[in-house]
């Protein structure tokens, strides 16, 4: 037998809902705020998350699936949602339509890594971009769409948590003063925190070594450096949120795992799924669409883990609405009760009834069996007597009653009690 890959899951029919649940939340939260879905290729040029990414990030390092197609060309799976969506804007000429252009994502991202809880190394992203806004109404605009999705979900207990970590103009202050405290530790510090210490010392801030964590308590916080532009940005994005009563935390260590980031970053964390507790992270990113090639467009955004937003999920008892089950099984009793219960079972998918019917030519008991296994609210049998006087015997399996139906009102009389 082969066996799925590791860090992969197969989502089964039976769990199939829980994922329509979180997705279709998804879309009517991105619908209320605006947002038109924006789908992009699930492979891409490797160049792009060299450049858009950052090589000095875990994923560009550690973590792509990166190979050579036939042509020799290399082709990466995509690692994350955002680098995607700015290649397909500047490449489609989006910038030249109207602005800001808001739009959202569900995307599966591929990242090669230990499997842990609610990260596979194939998992599933929904994410959201605006481009074109440059003020923090937009970055509280994303903020808030984020908790209105985690609210819809009926997830508690998560927290948000938020800090400002500059722009090209102030960040290079913030990083030497960085540098100037973290270079006498340096020899108590991770090999990857050394080898990020020249190239981009901010994302030592991230690490997660407890030694590394230790020594990062007492560094310099990116506040204390920012230009009065990023200063006043942050000042007002604040404000934004407390006049809508969204509650946060500064986090002076966040600065997200990502290097295209500027200004204001966020995270929304839980502690019911462990140590790796951000369900939703994302921020500002003003550069990266010039970076990649595009004119000079300022962004904003998020992504967060399907898989992990349905462990938050299961792991705070929360149940997720079961989908409607089937209206009608059509039960043929012979030959020709099973012609006319494949005709009407047509006919009620048709008036946008959900019907089915038997494929293993079973008896009428194992048919009413069946029936009862699939959930089905009704069953509809089908026998010489039905076909003879054109009335249907209709049953209700939840009341355990029955009803003969003239075949003509069958759908009207089941619509009536769905």
């Amino acid at each position: 037998m082969i066996n799925i890959p590791k860090g992969t899951k197969d989502v089964l029919p039976s769990e199939a809902y829980k994922w329509h649940f979180v997705e279709n939340t998804a879309r009517r939260i991105a619908a209320l705020y605006g947002l038109r879905e924006i789908r992009t290729p699930t492979f891409e040029h490797t160049e792009l998350f060299l450049r858009g990414v950052g090589d000095t990030t875990d994923i560009v390092n550690k973590e792509m699936y990166t190979f050579l197609d036939k042509g020799e060309r290399s082709i990466t799976l995509k690692p994350e949602g955002t680098a995607g969506v700015v290649r397909a804007f500047i490449e489609n000429g989006l910038a030249g339509g109207v602005l800001p252009l808001k739009m959202y994502y569900l995307t599966p991202v591929f990242r090669y890594e230990r499997p842990q809880a609610g990260r596979l190394r194939e998992h599933h992203q929904f994410g959201v971009e605006i481009f074109g806004g440059k003020g923090p109404e937009t970055d509280a605009e994303v903020i808030l769409l984020a908790r209105d999705y985690i609210r819809a979900l009926g997830v508690e207990g998560v927290e948000l948590n938020l800090n400002s970590i500059g722009c090209k103009h102030c960040r290079p202050r913030f990083n030497e003063a960085l540098r100037e405290y973290l270079r006498p530790h340096l020899s108590e510090m991770c090999p990857t925190c050394n080898a990020r210490f020249e190239k981009n010392p901010l994302r030592i801030l991230d690490c997660k070594e407890e030694a590394c964590a230790a020594i990062n308590a007492g560094a310099p916080r990116a506040e204390e450096y920012l230009c009065d532009e990023c200063r006043e940005h942050f000042e007002k994005l604040k404000s934004i949120l407390n006049a809508c009563g969204v509650r946060y935390t500064i986090d002076p260590k966040l600065v997200r795992g990502l290097d295209y980031y500027s200004k204001t970053v966020f995270e929304f964390v839980s502690t019911a799924i462990g140590s790796q507790g951000t369900v939703l992270g994302g921020g500002r990113y003003d550069t990266l669409i010039e970076n990649l090639g595009g004119p000079s467009v300022p962004a904003v955004g998020f992504g967060s883990g399907i898989e992990r937003m349905l462990l938050v999920l299961e792991n705070t008892g929360k149940s997720v609405p079961a989908e409607p089950p089937l209206t009608a099984y059509v039960a043929g009793l012979d030959e020709e009760g099973r012609r006319a219960a494949f005709a009407l079972a047509n006919e009620l998918r048709q008036a946008g009834i959900s019907a089915d019917v038997d494929h293993a030519s079973r008896s009428v008991k194992a048919q009413f069996k069946y029936a009862g296994k699939i959930g089905a609210r009704f069953v509809v049998v089908i026998g010489a007597d039905e076909l003879a006087s054109g009335e249907y015997t209709v049953k209700d399996m939840q009341a355990s009653a029955s009803e003969r139906i003239a075949r003509e009102n069958v759908a009207a009389y089941l619509r009536e009690r769905i």
